[in-house]
């Protein structure tokens, strides 16, 4: 598995990342997607660019079980840490969102926050957010269901700060920060975020086979069934992986004939 420039980072906040605002929301976000996908205790989720663990910890703790997937080794021992200090059953593995070991296996895929998708790559052609979704796709089962986030390009835009430097022709945008970790450590780091559009969304999940349920615009803490607009920081899709077609068997009409060895017989009973 290769090595992420947000592994360092995730190196150095550790557990001071469940400081940061966006990550105060967990309740409201678990609560209103299973209420929006009708989860139910048994139901199997992957959690992709799970951190901490915050939503895997927050949805196995309503009985559904729950693998969380993360590139930082750091944040996969936190989440294990917590999961066993809850006596919870989510399980946590190290991986790459880009090339997922689960095929067909998971009712919903979801990755919130930035945390699999969005964060991955600042390829122009965008090879490893596609990637991404091609790999949550594969792990879901027919019918199962695909939910990620990502960040409003239109959002991004019209609150463009003096540490933003936009590259609009991959839609990424390059950020100046600095970094709290939990000893009152600083450190200053660069952040590269893929902002997206509606109709680049809908075309990349189509892309990966799946079928467009909701698009909507939300803010972290506070998902609802809003239409897309430019003055929410996120978009929240849902997509469905299709059941595969049956094959329909070709009828043999009276009198048609079929090729043996060459030969041409007819089917018609003399």
């Amino acid at each position: 598995m290769s090595d992420h420039w947000f592994e360092d980072m995730a190196e150095f906040m550790g557990p001071a990342y469940l400081r940061y605002s966006f990550t105060k929301g967990t309740e409201q976000e678990v609560s209103f997607l299973v209420e929006e996908l009708g989860l139910e205790a048994g139901a199997r989720v992957l959690d992709v660019g799970c951190g901490p663990g915050r939503h895997s910890l927050a949805l196995a703790g309503r009985g559904i079980e729950v693998v969380g997937v993360d590139i930082s080794q750091r944040f996969v021992d936190l989440a294990r840490e917590t999961a066993e200090a809850q006596g919870s059953t989510a399980r946590f593995e190290r991986g790459d969102a880009r090339a997922l070991a689960f095929t067909d296996e998971f009712d919903v895929v979801l990755s919130l926050c930035q945390g699999g998708f969005g964060l991955v790559g600042r390829e122009e052609d965008g090879a490893a957010d596609t990637a991404v979704i091609g790999a949550m796709a594969r792990a879901l089962r027919p019918g199962g269901r695909l939910v990620t986030s990502a960040f409003s390009a239109y959002f991004m835009l019209r609150n463009l700060e003096t540490s933003d430097s936009f590259d609009a022709a991959t839609g990424v945008n390059h950020e100046r920060t600095e970094l709290r970790d939990g000893a009152d450590g600083r450190r200053g780091v660069d952040l590269w975020t893929t902002c997206f559009t509606p109709r680049e969304l809908r075309l990349m999940v189509e892309r990966a086979g799946l079928v467009v349920e909701h698009l909507w615009s939300v803010t972290p803490g506070a998902y609802a069934r809003t239409a897309p607009t430019v003055d929410q920081p996120e978009f929240l899709i849902i997509a469905r992986r299709p059941h595969p077609r049956p094959l329909e068997a070709s009828p043999v009409a009276s009198g048609s004939s079929f090729r043996t060895s060459g030969a041409t017989t007819s089917e018609k009973t003399p």
